[in-house]
């Protein structure tokens, strides 16, 4: 029986010819790889009550690059043969043209496995998949009167992939993710608000189908829901701002986290470009990039160049200590690949990412940290935001926020938007919590026109000084 996971027999391209035609392409060149992918996807809504959409999608394809000092070679095929390696081989000569590079070494090999093999999209059966969404509506609709709509998803996908260079070296990788969502709209009279939950991981199903974990998940999304329901517009103006643990680090993803990747500091286009060694944050912040941790959806065994991924400190106790790199940005900058290294699919060319970004505990109790606000704004959740990597700027939507009045948790407002500037918030943090959450699970990073799954974290954060975005005058 053939292997499934080994895409060479699978597809029946000889490995040996694959690693000539690599060679021969890549020949003068600083590095590269041929990387090969296999990959099933599966997605599934309920909506009103009924199966809405239903999509599954089977792809194979494989990507050659070529690297010469800041220059890339990139080539890819949705049909691996051997022919088909042989135009991607003499696409890519040219950016090698007139150039003699010095080899880069091979990533270090690992024996490390953070995740199974199993397929997710195998089992349970679609029937299986469809009854167990239609429970989660059933459940839903049930559980309040107000309930007017409810949307549930089930998305898994599940991945094959083998990076070989010209010397030899092969790194195989099995990847599954899945991840359910579930959204509720309530409604009185003419108003009407949402709430969403999701959970997910590099897992199979096995955890997805226990009825306290999808339950869980309707409850919050309906809590979510009903807060927002009897929610009052947000004030305008600048306010201390305590920021809940876990999924609100989506901040720190995206204010902080791209501004200290290893392309944009060797650009000079971040605004922590020039500062390592500096302080660039409040005294206590430190803040990590860990790719390492079982099983989260930004975790891998190796990045998608082959390099074993890592904990990487970027900030440690304010001062700026490191950055994510790829091996094209680190070789050019004189430093080591982190394992940041990470593509959309066997179609694009691998960039430097984050994986699971967080902020470390600190000492203070939470409930201490919100008696210490006078008068304040307590955002729990976050939705949407947009950011200015080079200026650090950005604008967050709160989906669900709280003022603080007298240390006490106050009214749910709605309309809040966080504005600020990412390094300089940093400088703002006044008081760190002891309960590091990290996400859900639920996380997609866009960047250079690819998504990649990404795990974000922190705990309870004290901000003094940010500006709120409302439809209110401050009172």
């Amino acid at each position: 029986m053939t292997d499934t996971t080994d895409l060479f027999a699978r597809t029946g391209l000889d490995p040996e010819t694959a690693r000539r035609l690599t060679a021969e392409a890549l020949d003068g060149a600083d590095d590269g790889e041929l990387y090969l992918e296999y990959a099933q996807s599966e997605a599934l809504t309920f909506d009103n009550g009924r199966l809405k959409g239903a999509s599954f999608n089977e792809s194979q394809g494989f990507g050659l690059r070529a690297v010469t000092g800041e220059l890339t070679g990139f080539a890819h095929s949705g049909d691996i043969s051997e022919p088909a390696l042989r135009r991607a081989a003499d696409a890519v000569k040219a950016v090698r043209s007139g150039h003699s590079g010095s080899w880069a070494a091979a990533p270090s090999n690992t024996n490390t496995r953070l995740y199974t093999d199993d397929n997710p999209i195998g089992a349970p059966s679609f029937d299986e998949k469809v009854r167990l969404l239609a429970e989660i509506d059933a459940y839903a609709r049930a559980a309040d009167p107000r309930v007017r709509q409810v949307t549930a998803s089930l998305a898994a996908s599940w991945q094959v992939v083998e990076i070989l260079r010209p010397d030899g070296f092969l790194v195989r990788d099995v990847r599954p993710l899945v991840r359910l969502n579930v959204s509720v709209v309530t409604g009185e009279g003419t108003r009407q608000e949402a709430g969403s939950h999701g959970f997910g991981g590099r897992e199979g199903f096995a955890r997805f189908v226990e009825p306290e974990r999808w339950r869980s998940a309707v409850d919050e999304a309906l809590r979510q829901s009903l807060v927002n329901l009897s929610a009052v517009p947000a004030p305008a103006g600048e306010f201390d701002v305590v920021l809940g643990p876990g999924w609100p680090a989506v901040l720190l993803h995206e204010a902080i986290g791209h501004g200290l990747e290893g392309d944009f500091n060797r650009k000079k286009t971040s605004a922590f470009a020039g500062l390592m060694g500096e302080r660039v944050a409040a005294p206590g912040v430190t803040i990590v990039d860990d790719g390492t941790l079982p099983g989260l959806r930004g975790s891998l065994s190796f990045d998608d160049e082959g390099t074993p991924t890592s904990s990487t400190t970027l900030i440690e106790d304010g001062i700026l200590v490191g950055y994510m790199q790829d091996r094209q940005n680190a070789r050019l900058m004189g430093v080591a690949s982190t394992g940041n290294g990470r593509r959309q699919s066997w179609g694009h060319a691998p960039q430097v990412r984050m994986t699971n970004t967080y902020m470390k505990a600190g000492d203070r109790d939470p409930a201490e940290i919100l008696a210490s606000v006078k008068d304040g704004i307590y955002a729990v959740n976050f939705g949407g935001g947009q950011v200015d990597i080079t200026s650090g700027k950005f604008v967050f939507e709160c989906t669900e926020a709280y003022l603080i009045e007298n240390g006490k948790v106050g009214p749910a407002i709605k309309g809040a938007m966080l504005i600020g500037n990412g390094a300089d918030a940093l400088t703002r943090v006044k008081m760190i919590g002891n309960d590091l959450k990290l996400d859900p699970g639920v996380g997609t990073c866009g960047k250079g026109g690819q998504g990649v799954p990404v795990g974000v974290g922190q705990p309870t954060l004290r901000l003094d000084g940010l500006t709120i975005g409302g439809t209110e005058a401050r009172r």
